[in-house]
């Protein structure tokens, strides 16, 4: 019995080493070079599609209109996901992998000539990529929408996972990692707006955007190193659930009459505990 509780101490042990700040190089860097790769592919896309597949201004700005519609609405099911079923590291994790993916198809089409028009030569009319080459480029963009939209909605949140708020040592933690995270995030982008837009105009779009995708792989690698001293917490259902199950009760509980005491509304704690963790909201009469 004593053996079965120092084993049991010692796994508390080993849970409580969990998070905290020793999985902030992993996150940060993965943040890096996913903010390379991200800021890097799309800031100078618009070049790329009229120099190199040679569409027109219109269309070319209408593509990236579209898929920057498309990847602004992914988050929102990369998002559900995540709270209601693969939790935030595996969404994380696949979400990368997708846009990994597309961007290795934009530069495997930026190297090879057959994958692009022929350049132009004088005033010769430029001839515009074919339904082939247009295709390469929408699954590309559609998969990087796919990807950052499992991305953008979690990575901030998982770290934040990694400090538990009821310990008042790691309460003030959090607030350090939100400065160091926004100021990674920052710097990263200032390198890819200026750095990677250089070389995309003055060396060429190969290295452009090759450096970008070799960025991601590595945000991967560094995000998948991490794993065993991350803490994950399990999926705690969508909210979007919950908010529809508010909104229903509160239509069909319309007509009653409210109660005198607000301790007598319905509070269930167990249901509640994996969104509560910050403690619980008072009841008011300020939104009535």
């Amino acid at each position: 019995m004593i053996e079965n509780m120092e084993e049991k101490g010692s796994n508390s042990h080993v849970k409580r080493q969990k998070g905290g700040m020793i999985t902030m190089p992993f996150i940060f860097s993965n943040e890096v070079c996913e903010k390379l790769a991200v800021v890097g592919f799309n800031t100078n896309m618009i070049s790329y599609l009229t120099t190199q597949l040679h569409m027109p201004l219109t269309k070319a700005a209408n593509t990236l209109t579209n898929f920057g519609g498309t990847g602004s609405l992914t988050p929102l099911i990369g998002a559900f996901v995540a709270d209601a079923y693969a939790g935030r590291f595996w969404t994380i994790t696949i979400a990368s992998i997708i846009y990994q993916i597309g961007m290795i198809c934009l530069t495997i089409s930026a190297i090879l000539p057959q994958l692009r028009p022929p350049p132009c030569e004088g005033e010769q009319v430029c001839q515009e990529a074919n339904k082939g080459q247009v295709a390469i480029l929408y699954v590309s963009l559609l998969l990087a929408a796919l990807g950052s939209g499992g991305i953008r909605p979690c990575v901030v949140a998982f770290g934040a996972d990694q400090f538990d708020e009821t310990d008042p040592k790691q309460a003030t933690k959090t607030w350090k990692y939100f400065n160091w995270y926004y100021f990674v995030m920052g710097a990263a982008i200032l390198v890819a707006v200026t750095v990677l837009v250089y070389i995309q105009d003055n060396i060429g779009w190969g290295w452009g955007l090759g450096i970008p995708t070799f960025a991601m792989f590595l945000s991967i690698i560094a995000f998948l190193i991490g794993y065993p001293l991350y803490r994950n917490l399990d999926p705690a259902g969508s909210p979007f659930t919950r908010l529809l199950q508010v909104c229903v009760a509160a239509f069909r509980k319309r007509k009653l009459t409210m109660v005198t005491d607000p301790k007598l509304l319905y509070e269930n704690e167990e249901l509640d505990a994996a969104i509560s963790l910050g403690g619980k909201l008072l009841h008011t009469k300020h939104m009535k």
